[in-house]
């Protein structure tokens, strides 16, 4: 049997990871400035994180949602009290495709409509009702079309007014990423935010913020949506979460109601996944990270933000889009194999993503500074060596 060939995979077997760092199966390190699509929050194999798992495994890694299971109250707690919604419960799953899933379910059953608003640009995940939310076509099939879902124009509210007055007695809720990741470091502006809220409250529909990516200290926020002072009805939550092992989450506005049933997992919230999160959150809290994110994001643009063929850099914390005046594909290329630096890209083909570990040390942001420098200048140097021959 062979695999089902969906992904353009780099010649590159990483065969170790430590921090900031991987190695390869032939001893090359590599810098490591993406973390797996944001999902290595607190570095590769962080000591504290390596001890939890192994001593859960010494315990018990797995049993069913129909028994009590102490480490999902313990992470309950932990996340509302770090991210500051204590009032709120958790549900549990496994990634944040199936946290979208549950949460835009959630919110039809709460108010019993069913259109949803989403917006150009957004990535919400690639299942059924997860998929129709995202703006890409090409990975929405036939069976995932519905003409409840309604596309409206990232940051253009006059549109979004219009969508509403039309449509509003029948839109269930609203999804929003805190930050597009896939789109391209995209930033909401906070009266486009505060519109949407407003707007929700009015036709009665839910407000969900997805904080897949843009979540957990990531902004330097907990979540980025809360720079603005909103509170949405519903927050999913994943990636950064459990470092690497698979798990996701809702965070849900005590006006809704649970009941048996309602909502449901095989997998979710299973020992191992909760020993995970609850050590991402130990580390998040003891190291300060949300502050190191904040400081280091702040440290990488001001050393970047003069360097040739840098249009803009769009930023929150250590979510960085450094939008070039090309494809970003060279750049990347050059950056990974000749200076050994994992970076990423986004559906904005000129975007490089630039998502690292938020305990990277100022040391490592060195490294990936003066590569950057190194592959831009070069560029330059290329170019004029062009003109004169």
């Amino acid at each position: 049997m062979n695999l089902f060939n969906v992904y353009p995979l780099f010649n590159i077997n990483p065969v170790k990871a430590q921090g900031s760092f991987l190695w390869d199966d032939k001893g090359q390190q590599y810098l490591d400035f993406y973390g797996g699509h944001a999902v290595i929050s607190i570095g590769h194999n962080h000591p504290h994180y390596q001890k939890t798992l192994k001593e859960q495994l010494d315990k018990i890694s797995f049993y069913s949602n129909s028994v009590q299971n102490e480490l999902q109250t313990e992470l309950a707690e932990k996340l509302g009290r770090i991210s500051g919604y204590e009032d709120y419960s958790l549900f549990l799953c496994n990634s944040g495709a199936e946290a979208n899933e549950n949460a835009l379910k959630l919110a039809s059953f709460h108010n019993g409509k069913s259109k949803v608003v989403y917006f150009s640009g957004s990535f919400h995940g690639r299942t059924s009702a997860a998929v129709s939310v995202t703006d890409n076509p090409k990975i929405v099939a036939p069976v995932n079309y519905d003409e409840r879902f309604i596309r409206s124009e990232w940051n253009n509210t006059g549109q979004l007014e219009d969508i509403f007055e039309k449509e509003g007695t029948e839109i269930s809720s609203v999804i929003i990423e805190g930050i597009q990741g896939v789109g391209g470091v995209m930033i909401p502006d906070a009266a486009f935010l505060m519109r949407i809220k407003e707007l929700c409250q009015q036709y009665d529909a839910v407000l969900i913020l997805d904080e897949v990516q843009s979540g957990y200290g990531r902004s330097g926020y907990f979540f980025a949506h809360q720079e603005y002072g909103i509170q949405p009805d519903l927050i999913t939550t994943a990636k950064g979460m459990g470092n690497g092992f698979p798990i996701g989450g809702v965070l849900i506005h005590p006006e809704f109601q649970a009941t048996n049933g309602l909502l449901g997992t095989t997998f979710g919230g299973n020992h191992l996944a909760c020993a995970a999160a609850i050590a991402v959150l130990d580390v998040m809290k003891d190291e300060n990270l949300m502050e190191n994110a904040r400081i280091m994001g702040d440290y990488i643009e001001e050393k970047i933000k003069m360097l040739p063929h840098i249009r803009s850099i769009r930023r929150k914390g250590l979510m960085i889009g450094i939008e070039l005046d090309r494809d970003c594909a060279e750049v990347r290329s050059r950056l990974l194999y000749d200076h050994h630096i994992f970076t990423g890209n986004s559906n904005d083909k000129a975007v490089l993503r630039i998502l690292p570990a938020l305990n990277i040390k100022k040391e490592e942001t060195d490294l990936f500074i003066n590569a950057l420098k190194t592959v831009l200048e070069g560029l330059t140097t290329e170019a004029a060596k062009a003109l004169t021959h």
